[in-house]
């Protein structure tokens, strides 16, 4: 299997991503002061968010799949060795498995980005739960209508603080787990960095921890 990401993939995942259409379930995140300790927490449930707030959130969430495929977002994979239990892999999988809900699994993550991210400003992680209907398609790739499967997965941004509890434009995230050929790949992540010439290797050695 390649390691290069279908610009298809991402697309079918961002073309969903606006208010009328979005199926996000949860929001959780938390802010790092800027000597990098913690600031406070949140986690929501996104139906219950204004429009405004939708709006404003599915924008931060979709800088990651948006991203220039294979320059800007990359994939990394998950060794053997990187799935076992008590790897960043499991921590992964369980928090998408009860979708943001676990606030102890969500403070784990936490403490992860805070001991690795590298940042001399005050910044904000938030992390996003979707399940997306795969839609069925014929051969000729024509939408069929029922959808046959479901991608369930998480997105994460890391901001930089433009205000007070305000994220800027995200630096670097991910989408956990890869999207590939119309379905999840448990075995990669789908890494997103800003600036491809300077980007936060951290993210991937030290709280991912893919190659």
């Amino acid at each position: 299997m390649t390691n290069k990401i279908d610009r298809e993939d991402m697309l079918a995942l961002t073309r969903r991503m606006n208010v009328a259409r979005s199926s996000f379930t949860r929001i959780a995140g938390c802010y790092v002061d800027k000597d990098g300790d913690f600031d406070g927490s949140f986690n929501v449930n996104f139906l219950k968010l204004s429009a405004a707030e939708k709006k404003k959130n599915i924008e931060l969430a979709k800088v990651v799949p948006f991203a220039a495929t294979n320059v800007n977002l990359k994939r990394y994979e998950f060794v053997d060795a990187d799935r076992r239990p008590g790897t960043v892999w499991q921590l992964l999988m369980a928090i998408r498995e009860c979708g943001l809900k676990n606030d102890a699994l969500m403070d784990s993550f936490y403490d992860l980005v805070m001991e690795n991210y590298k940042s001399r400003r005050p910044y904000a992680v938030y992390i996003f739960h979707d399940r997306y209907d795969i839609p069925a398609k014929a051969a000729d790739k024509e939408r069929l209508g029922e959808s046959e499967a479901v991608f369930e997965y998480l997105i994460c941004v890391i901001c930089p603080l433009a205000d007070e509890y305000e994220p800027g434009e995200p630096e670097c995230g991910f989408l956990f787990p890869a999207y590939t050929d119309g379905g999840a790949d448990l075995n990669h992540v789908a890494v997103f960095q800003k600036d491809a010439d300077r980007p936060h290797l951290e993210l991937v050695r030290s709280i991912l921890r893919v190659k």
